[in-house]
């Protein structure tokens, strides 16, 4: 069985990898299709992201969906031949996190394809692996694709989930690659009034405009182009930050009303606050990490046809093609969701 591992920084190889045993709760997966993310970008450019880096070969990937090939004598959630998308969180339940209600924050997470710990959590892009049934979640009436996007688009609800109250409001993402297309559809499904997207790249901002952004603005080529937004003291309500830009958060900030919340999704290193307008408007800044429930929620909802995640799905590339396929997704002049076809 081949996996994909990063060695280090541009330095990505197909090896052999060991398929582990199937106990009685544990279900074998035969993959199909897998989601390169910003994470996996980050470890294939750099080798890492701030102070986590690579100490040892790692599995890169954890958007991933396939069929069932094997089951436990215990598992009942699913049989064989189910497509199924496949969870990469998976907290241990024991800690005190965990008995908080909090597993998205487990002090002993195995988050598939992290470098956080050492040894590190070895990822899904491999073409069997074995999991936990719990981590399972039927997705016969999706894609592949479509299921390999539950992990992103939970990051998304989740993000929504801290934000609060959607209903009517006016938001703001800053960022429009997946996580932050994502959020605008998530946004939407949680009753947003109006949503204004910002970015840098034209093919990103018209990809907003296409899952239901109301305004789409480049704030590179109109570094003011909020100016209108900000009249008063500000006429939006929340803002998903997405790019982990520290000028695109700082230049949000005045858009933002008096009490308005500020989510922080971007990740890419610290940022420097402008705390003299965020304490005098009185806003909320709220991080979001990861998720837990919110994919079963995710792909119940690409069931039901509530939330259409295909538009995102840009480019598909053979297993074997992994290294086109990586440099495919760090261009966003052309790439938003890249996907390895490890049935291809």
């Amino acid at each position: 069985m081949k996996a994909i591992f990063a060695h280090g920084a541009k330095d990505l190889r197909l090896s052999d990898c060991a398929v582990d045993p199937v106990g009685p709760t544990d279900v074998r997966i035969r993959m199909e299709r897998g989601g390169i993310c910003g994470s996996d970008l980050h470890y294939f450019n750099h080798g890492g992201f701030g102070t986590v880096r690579l100490k040892e070969p790692m599995v890169l990937g954890h958007e991933v969906a396939g069929r069932v090939a094997e089951v436990g004598a215990e598992v009942t959630n699913v049989k064989v031949g189910d497509l199924v998308a496949v969870s990469p969180s998976r907290p241990c339940g024991g800690c005190v996190e965990c008995h908080r209600g909090l597993p998205n924050e487990c002090l002993n997470m195995r988050f598939y394809g992290s470098a956080m710990p050492f040894p590190h959590i070895q990822g899904a892009f491999r073409q069997d692996i074995t999991v936990m049934a719990s981590q399972c979640h039927v997705a016969n009436d999706l894609t592949a694709g479509e299921a390999a996007m539950a992990e992103p688009l939970s990051v998304a609800l989740h993000a929504v989930r801290r934000a609060g109250q959607m209903m009517g409001a006016r938001v703001l993402v800053t960022g429009c690659g997946p996580i932050g297309l994502l959020a605008i559809l998530a946004a939407r499904r949680a009753g947003a009034a109006k949503i204004i997207a910002t970015d840098i790249s034209d093919n990103s901002l018209a990809m907003a405009a296409k899952v239901g952004a109301d305004v789409t603005l480049n704030t590179m080529t109109n570094p003011d182009a909020l100016a209108p937004f900000a009249v008063g003291k500000g006429t939006v309500d929340v803002l998903f930050e997405c790019s982990g830009a520290a000028p695109a958060l700082a230049g949000a900030i005045p858009a933002l009303r008096p009490r308005g919340v500020i989510v922080q999704l971007g990740l890419s290193g610290d940022m420097s606050l402008p705390m003299m307008q965020i304490t005098a408007k009185e806003l909320e800044l709220r991080g979001s990490f990861r998720f837990h429930e919110e994919f079963a929620v995710a792909v119940k909802l690409m069931g039901a046809g509530l939330i259409d995640v295909k538009p995102l799905i840009t480019h598909e590339f053979a297993f074997d093609d992994f290294l086109t396929a990586f440099e495919t997704a760090n261009d966003r002049t052309q790439a938003i969701k890249v996907q390895l076809a490890f049935d291809a």
